[in-house]
């Protein structure tokens, strides 16, 4: 964490800043370890500091690897910041507005990307920790004996939550997505209180001290979900290969999108191919068509290819990928679930 500040730090003096204004909660624990429950300003200055709420300073002295105040009124920050020197105050970009309004007064203000940069790129720790997310979320899918399962869908999707937080989760990454037949063919469906149908697409994920897990898995039934399934997987598995630093996150894409295109599907992959994941599911860069950043070691991206068949079926495949010299598939669970 230390090391981020330092990173931030050195971005600042370049741009002549002399703080960074952070109040998005996963961004706050990232620099401090430390996540809040109510509110709270982080600034990051030469010697960073949160204003935490009254609720959370237990909780932020225990946690923060840096200085905590409770925090009394906007005046009085802005003050203690005027007093540090501060004339040029960089936000994150994701800074409510009716924050922004508060300072805008009292500084020169302009968005930057500072903290994204720092997110792009994993620690090993962090890793490890994306990896045990993965392998909780893998065991727990794998308990749920899905082929014989005659529960619903909202059923199946209660207990691999369930299974999930016994399995050592703090809890599920995102709303766990449990769809079969027809609705199968809505990416982001909700799970209904009807039994499962064919075939069942399940999009589920663990955090596991505080980073995230994504995994996507499709069982098809009849023929034609199975050719269906073929080409996804071909998309999936070519485009893990292609992985390696140097290229663009667009071009990771391009190889994904084509080969469902070569099968005259190409109306029918209707989202990116990936996401950054870690304190949060959705994180930059990603693997789609106009994301030009370009792959570094570290980063860890999904690659989840879909075809959506409106009224029929949908099938999608999703693993996690980590990057060094290659791509590194995350977990060891099969695509195909027999």
């Amino acid at each position: 964490m230390e090391l981020h500040i330092d990173n931030i730090l050195k971005d600042l003096e370049k741009d002549n800043f002399q703080a960074y204004l952070l109040t998005q909660f996963t961004n706050v624990e990232y620099i401090s370890g430390y996540k809040p429950t109510s509110f709270a300003f982080c600034v990051i200055k030469e010697n960073p500091i949160i204003y935490a709420s009254g609720m959370d300073m237990e909780l932020a002295n225990r946690d923060s690897t840096i200085e905590v105040k409770e925090y009394e009124s906007y005046d009085l920050m802005i003050s203690e910041l005027k007093d540090d020197g501060v004339k040029k105050l960089a936000i994150e970009p994701s800074l409510p507005f009716s924050t922004y309004v508060r300072f805008r007064d009292d500084f020169e203000i302009d968005s930057k990307n500072y903290i994204d940069k720092q997110r792009m790129i994993k620690l090993p720790f962090e890793i490890e920790k994306i990896t045990k997310a993965t392998e909780i979320a893998q065991k727990s899918f794998l308990e749920l004996d899905i082929l014989n399962n005659g529960s619903t869908e909202k059923e199946v999707a209660f207990d691999l939550v369930r299974n999930m937080i016994e399995n050592g989760a703090s809890k599920e990454s995102f709303d766990t997505i449990v769809t079969s037949g027809a609705e199968s063919s809505l990416p982001h469906a909700i799970p209904q209180p009807k039994k499962l149908n064919q075939p069942i697409l399940i999009d589920w994920g663990a955090i596991f001290e505080g980073y995230c897990s994504d995994n996507t898995r499709t069982m098809v039934y009849t023929e034609y979900q199975q050719e269906i399934w073929d080409i996804v997987a071909e998309a999936h598995d070519k485009a893990i290969k292609a992985i390696k630093p140097g290229l663009k996150c667009c071009d990771i894409d391009k190889v994904a999108r084509d080969i469902i295109s070569d099968y005259g599907f190409a109306d029918k992959f209707i989202h990116s191919t990936g996401h950054s994941l870690g304190l949060d599911i959705h994180e930059t860069p990603g693997f789609s068509m106009k994301d030009e950043t370009v792959i570094e070691e570290g980063m860890v991206i999904t690659v989840e290819p879909g075809i959506y068949l409106e009224g029929e079926f949908g099938v999608r495949l999703e693993d996690t990928i980590a990057i060094s010299k290659r791509g590194r598939v995350i977990g060891n669970l099969p695509l195909s679930i027999d």
